[in-house]
């Protein structure tokens, strides 16, 4: 397996900011992006959780005092290697009740009102100490480990054959470029195979990457095949 880093603030991690108050939210967003984080941000539970389940996440920050904070408990489909660490920001002291399916053990909190500079620093040791250990290829939500020669997308492992990992691999160092039939062929298998064979493992493919979420394998007629929005 990769080793984890540790991440310096400002490594490109993704943060996922859920709170309600647009003057909040924006001063989060802002000051987290001049940091060098990704952010995206939503102002209700649901919403969150919709984002969770589509998209992976190095960072939730979250505010206890979201109105549908419960629908967040939908958190316990993921697997605690899955679930990204979680900064609360609360008035509260008692956090091992809050929403214990997304990150036990796997917190902190800071309260309100905050210092900006305490929720980074905050921040900056989750990520350090609860950081992904799944690097590799990416390309959006879609995510390698050639170590392990697994996939996700998004938070969702996708369960491949050898040829089909191959395949995915292939497709997704050349992301946005046409690859024809006969480059996958060489690539995958070393040698040709019929055009049925391709169209088959191509088709598997797509089905299990494809299956929730914006199509990311697409076929050029007569020229092949691309990966890419």
């Amino acid at each position: 397996m990769s080793e984890k880093r540790s991440p310096a603030r400002g490594d490109g991690q993704h943060v996922l900011v859920v709170v309600e108050d647009a003057e909040t939210t924006e001063l989060l967003a802002t000051t987290m992006e001049l940091a060098g984080y990704r952010v995206s941000a939503v102002s209700t539970g649901a919403e969150a959780m919709v984002r969770l389940v589509e998209h992976r996440f190095d960072l939730v920050v979250l505010d206890v005092t979201l109105p549908d904070l419960q629908g967040l408990s939908r958190g316990s489909r993921f697997t605690p290697a899955d679930r990204p660490p979680v900064l609360f920001l609360t008035a509260y002291q008692n956090l091992g009740r809050l929403v214990p399916e997304l990150g036990a053990g796997r917190e902190d909190y800071v309260t309100k009102p905050f210092r900006i500079a305490e929720v980074l620093a905050r921040a900056e040791v989750l990520l350090r100490d609860h950081g992904p250990v799944r690097e590799g290829p990416s390309y959006g939500d879609l995510i390698l480990d050639d170590d392990t020669c697994q996939a996700w997308r998004g938070q969702r492992e996708i369960d491949l054959t050898p040829a089909e990992y191959r395949l995915l691999r292939h497709l997704l160092v050349n992301a946005e470029r046409v690859l024809s039939k006969e480059q996958i062929c060489r690539h995958v298998w070393g040698e040709g195979r019929a055009d049925n064979a391709i169209e088959k493992l191509v088709s598997r493919l797509r089905h299990k990457v494809d299956r929730e979420g914006p199509a990311l394998i697409h076929t050029r007629r007569g020229f092949g095949y691309w990966l890419g929005h």
